[in-house]
């Protein structure tokens, strides 16, 4: 359980799991290892629960990698002891399950409990089978997914306990997993994020698809931690190992281990679209790793380009909005010397959420007018009059040009989610 005395507001996911409130679905809470899930669940929602005069006694919290609970692992056993529990049809209980996956063959208890009228049941996991895509299926279309990300800047702030400016040095630098709060100094967070890399998500990802090849997996994640924000595919990422001089892996090892990553939501996959064309393209995509301070300990604190940094964070922050984000690509004709010139500018994301869209370049550095003129030349192909935002790494304070191009400096960006309503 949460072991800082500082309470971390995680609101965003609260609301969603109060507005899923007795839907009639499993509420199946996902995210990376050691997000903050069993936090959400145990602590934030239960609070809440309690604040709105639910009895404690209307509260079923069962911890299943908790050794007392070890006879629970079985799936009858866990049903049955529910279900003794919540007799009494005159009342409304909330079951809570923490590490689901502990129960073998969990599907058909949580199942039988959705079957009883006066349950609402909540369940979490902290694999990689569990936090496979597919997981709402075993649940026959009756499962609502709640997706916790690494804690936000603007949820890492107010626990850190320093200034604004200080918190964002430490968090492009170690992240926002919940746990590096109560880390006393560098040195510790820096063990505890490669643990986390190496013996925690690596090795999770290995031993579920019974990976042989451990080492080809960890060069793939060496070699996407190094390029976050750059264009990739299965057969440049290939090529790379082998011109660094190690063992050759075929496009579709490389292939099935991209897919690995991103079921286990260590790597998210970015598509690139063509605004003009209103089109998918097949690749190559853009990959992001869910917290920087994962990526920096992987890479031992090596490259920490604040460029690819600023751009892995924005892109963090929109999904953690709930916003789909993809890489846009618009294409430019211009007359050359007499000919035709064909030019494909990219814009770092094209975002989308309903019926609203924006278009966002990041720039950590724009000292100049010709820097910023090239940032937002992709802008002036768009076809359309969506809002258009250039998100800078200096603190300035947000300004709209006589284009309607929004200037506004990144922590501005992170800390204020009114800033796209603008």
């Amino acid at each position: 359980m949460w072991k800082k005395t500082v309470e971390i507001k995680r609101d965003g996911y609260l609301n969603r799991l109060i507005a899923r409130k007795w839907n009639g679905a499993v509420k199946v809470v996902t995210g990376i290892r050691r997000c903050g899930k069993s936090y959400l669940l145990f602590k934030l929602f239960r609070d809440h629960l309690l604040s709105e005069g639910v009895e404690p006694g209307q509260i079923i919290a069962i911890a299943l990698d908790d050794i007392r609970n070890k006879r629970l692992r079985d799936p009858e056993a866990l049903y049955s002891h529910v279900a003794g529990l919540t007799d009494d049809r005159s009342k409304g209980y909330y079951v809570l399950l923490d590490e689901i996956q502990y129960v073998d063959g969990f599907e058909d208890a949580v199942n039988g409990m959705r079957h009883l009228p006066n349950l609402d049941v909540y369940v979490t996991g902290s694999n990689s089978r569990f936090l496979s895509s597919d997981i709402l299926t075993e649940f026959r279309g009756r499962g609502d997914e709640v997706r916790v990300r690494p804690l936000s800047f603007s949820e890492f702030l107010p626990a850190h306990g320093g200034g604004e400016g200080d918190a964002w040095e430490d968090y492009l630098v170690f992240g926002g997993m919940p746990e590096i709060l109560s880390k006393k100094d560098d040195e510790q967070k820096a063990s505890y994020l490669k643990n986390l890399v190496d013996e925690v998500y690596l090795k999770d990802i290995s031993d579920r698809n019974r990976i042989h090849l451990g080492e080809e997996l960890g060069l793939i994640v060496d070699s996407l931690s190094s390029s976050v924000g750059s264009l990739t595919n299965p057969t440049k990422i290939a090529n790379t190992l082998r011109s660094a001089g190690r063992k050759s892996i075929s496009h579709g090892t490389v292939s099935r281990y991209l897919e690995l990553l991103e079921e286990s939501y260590l790597f998210e996959k970015a598509r690139r679209y063509d605004v003009k064309g209103r089109k998918y393209l097949d690749t190559p995509h853009k990959y992001f790793m869910a917290d920087m301070g994962l990526r920096n300990a992987r890479l031992n604190f090596r490259q920490q380009e604040r460029t690819h940094l600023m751009e892995n964070v924005i892109y963090n922050e929109l999904r953690s909005r709930g916003y789909s984000v993809d890489v846009g690509l618009v294409e430019t004709r211009a007359s050359v010397d007499g000919s035709r010139e064909y030019k494909q500018l990219e814009i770092d994301f094209v975002v989308n959420k309903g019926d609203a869209r924006y278009y966002i370049q990041s720039a950590y550095g724009v000292h100049d007018e010709g820097k910023r003129e090239r940032e937002i030349r992709p802008f002036r192909n768009v076809p359309d009059s969506f809002m258009k935002i250039l998100v800078v790494g200096d603190e300035v304070r947000p300004w709209t040009d006589d284009e309607g191009i929004l200037t506004v400096g990144v922590r501005r960006f992170l800390l204020d989610p009114e800033i796209l309503r603008r």
